[in-house]
């Protein structure tokens, strides 16, 4: 990961991605043992894998895999950003629950020498090495790497040429000694994400060929298992943007090595990664992106021989356990499944990032069962969707039937389930194409005495894959009311009345966008604002108010999920604002 965040990087625009999988994890027959492991608990011992001599085989047999991130590459120690210590019982869990790998990011830059010889501290080797051992004995592939320390202080190689490329050199010389006579189940990343500042895009290119083909004759040179071990070669950040692409085949096919894999990574869409600039719902333009990014992977590398793993995966701003969702549910469900469908057809192998919003790493359960249950699906089916996971049902009008549009994506449909009860067609609900009607008397009944929120909960069911959920809530349009405050912490006073916020858009009476992000009207959740559903308000943030112009009124349109819409005037006095109806 890029940036040290809480558990997700912030990117600015752009972004990338389609295409067969092969799992072919050919395990040895040895016995299991056990030992005593730093929690107390006895863990297994896994079986020997054995390792298929062509590298895109022993790729394809490391899906799926999962980032232990937030960890060793933590700043400046491996508790510092709220993970405990990695342990065994850690990495059997992982195995456990279907992962065949896992990449290690590590940060070397706080327990090295910032001076020649750039020794790194013994202690954290060891420990690193501690780590690594225990998942290869769990039976996973390791990938391990040169993580935050890219942009710490590879960055400056424009201005410190050779000092950043000795300490390179060096922390390379290091890593590859400490682990050469690990089984070929370990493989090298050459760094995460590389970046440079302050100068072309061809000077970048060249840098980082220098520092991957320095990292590909230390590691090879150094000996035992280095001499055959597969090498993980990244793109400029790990974009997956076709002119970096091109530059990296173009430094693998020079080296020509057959045991090196291409990496790249993708958090879909920016804008719905993050939902600013309307990216509201994984719509044509996120799941083209997302098509796209993976048919260069495919076309640029996998189709002529070169494995690709996708060393990081998911969405920059879900899940988030400590502040309002920014991106809907059902929408990330479908980016999930959609992006485990188009990497088995590309042949990519995935490795989901996890900095701790999606296992416990204290309790070794997943935080969100259901969840866990998609992406465990994504590995091998695909599963229906619809356009939307909720109808609304207005608590204040009559009962109307809705429809929804049922994406089969391959599959068909089974029917609608409540519980264990299977809803009648024809009287519950009609089916014309994909178009899913619920009747009115379905809705009457399942919005019981429609008290606002969710009334029911159905299932639309499948050939294959997971059920769809769908959620019937009884609404009305929000009312926001008028309230002054600070630009320090101000509130606007919002009746939710069973609706979500999905965005908000800003201008001024000139048609100019309003608010710190320039570029677009529609604002950045939980940057620009945030609704406290239990305390009955929408933050509008600090950030937002103090880019407001002085003495000139915003004009702010808050967007539901359920259509609803309301206008909302803002102006800022110095530290004073004031909120007021139309």
């Amino acid at each position: 990961m890029q940036q040290p965040f809480a558990h997700h990087r912030s990117r600015g625009p752009g972004r990338l991605a389609p295409l067969l999988l092969a799992v072919v994890v050919m395990l040895g027959l040895s016995g299991f043992t056990a030992f005593a492991a730093p929690g107390g608990g006895k863990v297994s011992s896994g079986p020997a894998v054995v390792v298929p001599a062509s590298a895109m085989d022993a790729v394809a047999a490391m899906q799926p895999s999962w980032n232990l991130g937030n960890t060793l590459d933590a700043i400046p120690g491996e508790t510092s950003w709220g993970n405990p210590p990695a342990s065994r019982e850690l990495l059997a869990a992982i195995h456990t629950q279907g992962y065949r790998s896992v990449r290690i990011p590590v940060t070397w830059t706080d327990h090295q020498s910032a001076t020649a010889p750039y020794t790194v501290d013994a202690t954290y080797m060891a420990r690193v090495k501690q780590v690594v051992d225990w998942a290869l004995a769990e039976g996973l592939y390791v990938v391990l790497n040169v993580h935050h320390d890219s942009w710490q202080w590879i960055s400056k190689m424009s201005t410190d040429h050779d000092r950043v490329l000795a300490r390179y050199n060096s922390s390379w010389t290091q890593i590859a000694a400490t682990f050469r006579d690990e089984p070929r189940t370990l493989l090298y990343e050459s760094v995460n994400e590389p970046q440079f500042d302050d100068i072309t895009d061809a000077q970048k290119t060249e840098f980082l060929n220098e520092l991957n083909l320095s990292f590909h004759r230390i590691v090879r040179a150094s000996g035992g298992g280095n001499a055959d071990r597969l090498l993980v070669l990244p793109t400029q950040f790990c974009t997956p943007s076709q002119p970096l692409m091109d530059d990296l085949y173009a430094t693998i096919r020079g080296l020509n090595d057959g045991n090196l894999v291409a990496t790249v990574h993708y958090y879909s869409y920016y804008p719905f990664s993050v939902n600013v600039a309307g990216g509201t719902h994984y719509d044509d333009a996120a799941r083209k992106d997302l098509d796209d990014a993976f048919a260069r992977m495919h076309d640029t590398f996998v189709a002529k021989g070169i494995p690709v793993y996708l060393g990081e995966y998911g969405l920059l701003s879900w899940p988030d356990h400590n502040h309002p969702s920014r991106i809907e549910r059902g929408e990330a469900l479908k980016y999930i499944e959609h992006l485990g469908y188009k990497a088995r057809v590309a042949g990519v192998t995935t490795a989901l990032w996890d900095p701790f919003a999606y296992l416990d790493r204290a309790t070794l359960q997943w935080r969100d069962p259901a969840l866990f249950d998609w992406i465990k699906s994504s590995w091998t089916t695909r599963s229906g969707t619809a356009s939307f996971d909720k109808v609304y049902v207005r608590k204040s009008s009559p009962v109307t039937a809705q429809t929804l549009t049922l994406n089969r994506n391959g599959t068909s449909f089974q029917g609608l389930w409540q519980g264990g009860t299977k809803l009648a067609h024809g009287r519950d609900y009609t089916l014309s194409g994909d178009q899913l009607t619920l009747t009115t008397g379905a809705l009457t009944r399942l919005a019981g005495d429609r008290t606002y929120g969710v009334r029911a909960t159905l299932q639309a069911r499948f050939s294959s894959g997971l059920p769809w959920q769908i959620d019937v809530v009884s609404q009305d349009p929000p009312v926001l009311s008028n309230t002054t405050g600070k630009t320090a912490g101000f509130t606007v006073p919002t009746q939710f009345r069973g609706d979500q916020l999905a965005t908000v858009h800003a201008t001024y009476v000139d048609g100019t966008n309003a608010g710190q992000t320039s570029w677009t009207p529609y604002q950045e959740f939980n940057k620009a604002f945030s609704p406290d559903y239990p305390g009955g308000g929408i933050i509008l943030t600090p950030e937002f108010l103090n880019a407001l112009r002085d003495g000139e009124q915003a004009t702010l349109t808050f967007h539901f999920y359920s259509g609803a819409t309301f206008t909302y005037r803002v102006t800022r006095s110095g530290t004073s604002v004031t909120g007021t109806t139309p």
